[in-house]
């Protein structure tokens, strides 16, 4: 198939690299409003041209688009509206109850299937693409009861392509679930980053003495705030709830040792080491 990729940067480049190579996809076209980007996606041969959008539509089968979750709800009309019979458009956003209100009722809402690859690194742009980057993981699709069988799918074929598992929920409760296992992580990186950055001036110290707990504790520290910033606006209210709670988990721990009970102490870390069993099986 004729793939095109809106926004070739970590997600989409990788997903190009890989479905060029299971054979997928036999010529891949990219679009950026970025002419670094789309420069550097040809030069890394992660497409092979770099069109306009409205003649990337009209000259592929299946359309990823991957670019930041708020312009997904301008984007993803105006392909329907390009899109002729028998096309798939895909988003990959970290967010979807805005996206699905966004093509809700659409005439062309069945040819789009909702999507969320769980995967990614620490890094952006059409630099960061990596072979490999999708296998073994899951992807989560959504609202599958509204887009055609046939879409459905391809897309499905696309993610096995990618070596991805795949699980469905419906858009608020995805919404809410990765705000619990995904964006607070990336909250909780942020703040011990600055954290840290406030307290230890010395940067060779930094350097000198972070050890590997610290690198893969701050590493989400390093992501792009224009992909973050609106994922965290669109999902404001559950990420609020779970950042909430992890305040007074927080709180809590500073009681203790205020009051030196570390036997106390000691119980909630063993009971926080149960998300070895969760994550380990």
């Amino acid at each position: 198939m004729t793939t095109t990729i809106i926004g070739p940067g970590l997600i989409g480049g990788s997903m190009a690299l890989a479905l060029r190579k299971s054979g997928f996809a036999n010529r891949i076209i990219g679009v950026d409003t970025n002419p670094a980007h789309a420069e550097q996606a040809l030069q890394l041969g992660l497409v092979d041209e770099v069109l306009p959008l409205q003649e990337a539509i009209e000259r592929s089968q299946v359309i990823v688009v991957a670019t930041p979750v708020d312009s997904l709800t301008r984007l993803l009309p105006q392909v329907l509206d390009w899109m002729h019979d028998g096309q798939v458009v895909l988003d990959v956003g970290s967010t979807k109850s805005s996206v699905l209100a966004a093509v809700e009722g659409h005439p062309k809402r069945g040819r789009f299937v909702a999507t969320h690859p769980m995967a990614g690194t620490e890094y952006s742009g059409p630099e960061a693409a990596v072979l490999g980057l999708f296998e073994g993981k899951c992807c989560v699709l959504t609202d599958i009861g509204k887009s055609d069988a046939d879409a459905l799918g391809i897309v499905q074929k696309l993610y096995a392509a990618l070596g991805m598992h795949t699980t469905t929920l419906n858009g608020a409760d995805h919404d809410l679930h990765v705000a619990y296992v995904s964006h607070i992580s990336h909250i909780v990186s942020f703040a011990l980053a600055l954290t840290v950055l406030e307290k230890e001036k010395d940067e060779d110290r930094i350097f000198e003495l972070a050890s590997g707990g610290f690198n893969s504790t701050v590493r989400l520290a390093k992501s792009s705030p224009d992909t973050w910033i609106p994922i965290f606006r669109q999902n404001r209210d559950n990420v609020l709830d779970v950042l909430d709670e992890f305040i007074n988990t927080v709180s809590r721990f500073r009681t203790l040792l205020i009051k030196k009970d570390f036997k106390t102490f000691e119980g909630l870390m063993r009971q926080a080491n149960e998300i070895r069993r969760i994550i380990d099986h």
